[in-house]
């Protein structure tokens, strides 16, 4: 098909007087998955249920292949949405679940509806699970039932709405990678809500990110995690050091900025306008390394503590009065002591120079 899958034309929506969505628009793209993510009630949910058609929009359309579908009902979209909660029926068996939807709609009868349910649930890796109830499920099986019983209405799109919300640690992190792999295989848009930075980067073709009812960013994970549009994204995507810096000079690739009694340089953005010799420098704290030694574009700093978890180990340092901390996932070389002098370098693509004007827009 020629263009987006489903386009979002400045919507806006209202709680009373509670502007919720501010002028949203958005593309989505047939086949990608796509997540919508930011901070509780950043309003991602409030636009995933607009798709959906749970909500109602004040102002704008929503097009799905070409044609409006805001005044349709939740059930006349091509659209299904799993919940947080999964919501099966507790009186029916895995296979009743799943065939529930095509029952209903007469879609599917007989021989044809047997073989559409063996298809979805072997899709979701659930195939010899039919007469198992939702109590006899762990938590991820419950997941794929729940998308099961969606992909088995063909919709042109799955959204999801924080799924994996429920799940302990270790399932969560591998449902994500079964979700992204379910993703490719069953070749059906999903939209995926979360609030959870991790999730977003791993599984997503493309994240957007929602900040006070409006898109602050959107693009690939890689871009969205390297080279952030504003102090929000910088702030929300990652573990970094944000420090105000003083701009000492430009050329047109770097900032020399003095951090401390020390100049380095850092790269900057041309898509930023810098209106003053004062920028926040935002350095990923796990591109950062402490060394004994002097060494180019490198900062002294005191180390205040040493915290170990497992491979991991997290030093908070002192710099001019300004604290950093520094995240290395091996042993270093150098052997150190809290209250002892060290040098702090970054890899370049781990820090940039983000405007001071961004403060305000991001309080606003």
């Amino acid at each position: 098909m020629q263009g987006p899958l489903l386009s979002i034309k400045n919507i806006n929506k209202y709680y009373g007087d509670s502007h919720i969505l501010k002028d949203v628009s958005l593309d989505i793209n047939d086949g990608e998955f796509l997540t919508l993510l930011g901070p509780s009630g950043c309003g991602k949910t409030t636009l995933l249920r607009c798709i959906a058609g749970l909500e109602n929009i004040q102002s704008g359309d929503i097009l799905l292949k070409g044609r409006s579908i805001k005044n349709l009902a939740p059930n006349k979209r091509s659209v299904n949405t799993v919940f947080q909660n999964y919501a099966l029926f507790p009186h029916m068996n895995v296979y009743d679940n799943v065939a529930y939807g095509p029952r209903i709609k007469k879609s599917f009868k007989g021989e044809a509806l047997e073989e559409k349910v063996a298809q979805v649930l072997e899709l979701v890796q659930m195939t010899g699970f039919e007469k198992r109830m939702p109590d006899q499920l762990s938590g991820g099986q419950m997941q794929r039932v729940a998308i099961a019983r969606a992909l088995i209405n063909e919709p042109d799109i799955l959204l999801l709405d924080e799924p994996l919300g429920a799940l302990d640690l270790k399932l969560r992190k591998y449902m994500q990678t079964e979700l992204a792999h379910l993703q490719k295989r069953a070749k059906t848009t999903f939209v995926y809500v979360t609030h959870d930075q991790e999730e977003a980067l791993n599984m997503s073709d493309r994240i957007v990110v929602i900040h006070k009812g409006k898109i602050l960013q959107q693009g690939s994970p890689r871009e969205i995690y390297n080279n952030p549009s504003n102090l929000f994204v910088a702030d929300f995507i990652g573990d970094r050091n944000i420090i105000k810096v003083s701009i000492i000079d430009k050329d047109q690739k770097y900032f020399t900025i003095k951090v401390g009694n020390t100049t380095v340089k850092v790269r900057y953005s041309r898509s930023h306008t810098y209106e003053s010799d004062q920028a926040l420098l935002a350095v990923h704290m796990d591109k950062m390394k402490i060394s004994c030694q002097n060494g180019a574009n490198s900062i002294q700093g005191e180390v205040l503590s040493i915290h170990y978890a497992g491979s991991q180990v997290r030093t908070e340092l002192s710099v001019g009065g300004e604290k950093f901390t520094v995240i290395e996932y091996q042993n270093n070389d150098c052997d150190y002591k809290i209250g002892d002098l060290v040098f702090i370098s970054w890899e370049e693509t781990g820090a940039l120079i983000l405007p001071m004007e961004d403060i305000e827009e991001s309080e606003s």
